[in-house]
């Protein structure tokens, strides 16, 4: 075995996951969260960039946010004009772990709102949610 042909084989195999897990990189921070989560760069070539996505509901959407992944590889120094995108449904048992939640937390005006629809509604379930949105965010 030659183990100089190994060496360089070897080398360029990482040089290849390192340019790939860059550009996964740049392109979850082009994503929404969820979709970020769930998406992977599953390959590099020439001009074109493969995803990996478990279900075709988040193909449908990469393919409308394709220019905004263009623009943002672009602006990283790849020279990319297609992507091409896969769904791998093995992919969804990964994902569905630990998918980050959207969550804002309701600013003042909107508090200040809740409490005079509490002032408002008659007793019963939805004074009570009312109450407990309340409690919950220290009103």
């Amino acid at each position: 075995m030659n183990w100089l042909a190994l060496d360089t084989t070897g080398a360029s195999l990482i040089a290849t996951a390192q340019t790939l897990m860059e550009a996964e990189q740049v392109v979850r921070k082009a994503l929404p969260p969820v979709l970020a989560h769930t998406c992977r760069v599953a390959n590099m070539d020439r001009q074109s960039l493969t995803l990996a996505v478990p279900a075709a509901a988040h193909a449908t959407r990469l393919r409308q946010l394709q220019p905004t992944i263009l623009n943002a590889l672009a602006k990283h120094g790849w020279n990319l004009n297609r992507i091409e995108i896969r769904v791998q449904a093995g992919l969804m048992s990964n994902a569905s772990r630990h998918l980050p939640r959207e969550v804002q937390p309701l600013g003042r005006k909107a508090l200040d709102c809740f409490e005079e629809l509490q002032k408002k509604v008659e007793p019963g379930p939805l004074a009570d949610a009312i109450n407990r949105l309340l409690a919950h965010h220290g009103r």
